[in-house]
């Protein structure tokens, strides 16, 4: 049986409006699974959520849990969020500002009539979870913010819900606190086994948290799968982009494998599968991180694909690694290689080269297997 199944669900603010934040979204969630819903803001990812929390209603569809029906568009049916049996963690904490850490992560079990005994022994075994058994005495004012998000955290797992929903609930701390957090969130998960489904505009945070990860855009899934598949094989250029993959190099229709007059050439036969179609749009896409700079002139290793030679207009200097701006003939190529492999210096003439299988092609916006 699957935690979690949503199916055909759409989404209107305005009844009568075509515009739709949740466009017939179909997917399921299993028991133990970290499912990270991805996408820029406005995607309908933090809508799609509160459909499933039953803080907003649908119009459209159905949403199941644990084999229990709990909305359905076409019967009139949508129980109340209480009634439904999740855990929310949302992004600006949401604690009782008057009660204290203890009393926080004690309140879903006194409204659910616990025993004051069970509710003690819980309380105390989920502050040891986020390691926050010091702080049980603190009011959330006395908290730092990565203090309060494992105190909501903590209320949130306390009465073992169906189904933990979490709404970019780290996008308010500090880049070094989210990295504690965010490893720390992946060990509770683990260790507690929890079904989650987890909102985030991060790509870092969806890939180390995601058993799997939807790609969300215009209010539809974009792309479903493992965190590596998303990465490594964005099923679609929108993806790409969104991914940050800046290297993007359009191909001519009338030959689409002649890349060899620019940007592109070597040994192209990786491309043979691709339909030469006059009225197809095709796209070279590189990673920056796959490329690596070499001075003009050098020869090219063996079994790389070399751009041809450009000016280096800027490098921008980021610790570890740095991004090389280099001009060819009036497209800007980003090369984001480790300093110690050196730095090139504005001015200087270089040409860029990668692996045939980290250069990926799309076909009127699909990727193309090979």
């Amino acid at each position: 049986m699957q935690e979690l199944q949503i199916e055909s669900l759409v989404k209107r603010y305005d009844a009568s409006s075509q515009v739709r934040a949740v466009d017939d979204v179909s997917l399921t969630v299993a028991p133990g699974e970290m499912l990270v819903l991805l996408g820029p803001s406005g995607c309908g990812k933090t809508t799609l959520l509160r459909c499933v929390a039953g803080l907003e209603q649908a119009q459209e569809g159905r949403i199941i849990l644990e084999g229990r029906t709990v909305f359905d568009g076409a019967h009139g049916l949508n129980i109340p969020t209480h009634q439904r049996d999740i855990g929310m963690v949302f992004q600006n904490y949401s604690l009782w500002p008057h009660m204290s850490v203890r009393e926080n992560v004690e309140y879903p079990l006194s409204a659910r009539r616990t025993s004051r005994e069970q509710r003690q022994a819980r309380v105390q075994e989920m502050l040891e979870v986020v390691q926050c058994q010091h702080l049980a005495d603190r009011i959330p004012a006395m908290l730092s913010g990565g203090q309060q998000q494992r105190i909501a955290l903590a209320r949130a797992l306390a009465s073992k819900p169906k189904i933990m929903l979490l709404d970019e609930p780290l996008s308010n701390l500090d880049a070094l606190l989210r990295v504690e957090l965010r490893a720390h969130l992946r060990a509770i998960h683990r260790e507690v086994g929890f079904t989650g489904i987890y909102v985030t505009h991060d790509q870092v945070e969806a890939f180390n948290l995601g058993t799997r990860v939807a790609v969300m855009r215009s209010g539809r899934i974009e792309q479903l799968g493992s965190a590596r598949d998303v990465f490594e094989r964005p099923a679609t250029d929108v993806v790409a982009r969104f991914l940050g993959i800046r290297n993007a190099f359009d191909l001519g229709a009338s030959d689409p494998c002649a890349i060899a007059a620019g940007p592109l050439a070597g040994d192209l036969s990786i491309f043979d599968n691709l339909a030469r179609t006059p009225s197809s749009r095709a796209q070279i896409f590189v990673r920056q991180e796959a490329l690596r700079v070499l001075p003009a002139g050098q020869s090219v290793p063996a079994g790389m694909l070399a751009l041809p030679e450009g000016t280096v207009t800027d490098v921008l200097y980021a610790g570890s690694f740095n991004d090389h701006m280099i001009d060819l003939s009036g497209h800007t190529l980003i090369v984001t290689q480790a300093t110690a492999l050196g730095m090139s210096t504005p001015g200087s003439r270089v040409r860029a080269v990668c692996r045939p299988e980290d250069v990926l092609l799309y076909q009127d916006g699909r990727l193309v297997t090979r």
